[in-house]
């Protein structure tokens, strides 16, 4: 009795599966791997059936029943193994998609910073060439005025104006360096990066010290421009947020690899609060992305009250 309550919930379970395995061969493009394996059940739920029938009807099973059920023990393993070497190409079929799926968003991903950055070339350019000669302009005719003008008031406001001038013209090329700085087009990311720390170091808010084995060396377009834009947002993060007081940027050309090292000293903060994309900040989210689609690996590490570091790392 026991055993055959057993050979009931057997044929019941083994049926279960073989009609789940027969429904997903359409999902699996009528593969001869997944079909083997398929019948492969349904002939494992007719073997129990048959043995079934022979304890009830039988009680001892013949000589004839005893081979039918060896040879469709047989038959089971070899789909089975037959099946399972065959399966493979189901793996590798999904490796291949996953593949092609990372591939295809990583071109769309450059596409778009490709747009983006052409854009900023292009307004930095336009900016430029247009309120830049204005502007020059307007300040060869105010030095035009200062031997007409003799009234000390009107001089005062002449040469306020001036500096006004001269302040909107030093604001134009900084805005147009910040879109397309053609330090990095034109010399490279060490020169660029050590231009930028100058920068900052002179407003004197943080010690920013730059170290580089690079010299001339340069990178693909690309990759210049990915880790430009990411040294730039990190240390705006760590001048607005941490209140670091000294940023050490180490960008270092290995064999096969360009790694960038960045590390600050300011408060830090606890990394369980970037669990979630909502609390990660556009800016180290851009930087994450950007590094991807040119291959690369971004790592980032802080500790409240222990600062914050940083490591990029592209192939050459």
């Amino acid at each position: 009795m026991v055993r055959l309550v057993a050979l009931i919930i057997s044929i019941v379970l083994q049926i279960i599966a073989a009609t789940f395995a027969l429904g997903l061969i359409k999902l699996t493009r009528y593969r001869l791997s997944w079909i083997l394996l398929s019948l492969s059940f349904v002939f494992m739920a007719v073997r129990k059936i048959i043995q079934l029938f022979e304890l009830y009807f039988e009680g001892t099973p013949s000589y004839t029943w005893q081979m039918i059920d060896e040879w469709l023990g047989v038959v089971i393993s070899f789909m089975i193994i037959v099946g399972v070497i065959l399966i493979r190409e189901i793996f590798y079929s999904l490796k291949r998609s996953e593949i092609d799926r990372v591939r295809t968003e990583r071109k769309v991903l450059n596409a778009v910073i490709n747009t983006e950055e052409n854009e900023k070339r292009r307004f930095a350019k336009d900016l430029h060439d247009g309120l830049g000669p204005i502007l020059s302009t307007v300040k060869m005719s105010l030095s035009s005025l200062n031997e007409r003008i003799t009234d000390p008031s009107g001089i005062v406001i002449l040469n306020n104006t001036n500096h006004l001038v001269n302040e909107a013209i030093n604001t134009i090329k900084d805005i147009s360096n910040n879109l397309s700085p053609h330090v990095l087009s034109n010399f490279g990311l060490p020169s660029a990066i050590s231009t930028f720390v100058s920068k900052i170091s002179q407003t004197g808010t943080v010690e920013v010290d730059f170290k580089s084995n690079m010299e001339n060396k340069r990178l693909e377009n690309d990759k210049e421009v990915v880790m430009y834009r990411a040294v730039c947002e990190l240390i705006n993060n760590s001048i607005r947020h941490s209140g670091a007081s000294r940023i050490e940027i180490e960008l270092n050309k290995h064999e096969k690899f360009v790694t960038l090292q960045f590390n600050d000293n300011g408060r830090g903060f606890d990394m369980s609060t970037l669990s979630s994309e909502d609390s990660k900040g556009m800016g180290l989210s851009n930087i994450e992305t950007r590094v991807k689609t040119v291959g690369g690996v971004f790592i980032l590490e802080s500790t409240p009250g222990k600062g914050t570091s940083a490591l990029i790392k592209v192939t050459d």
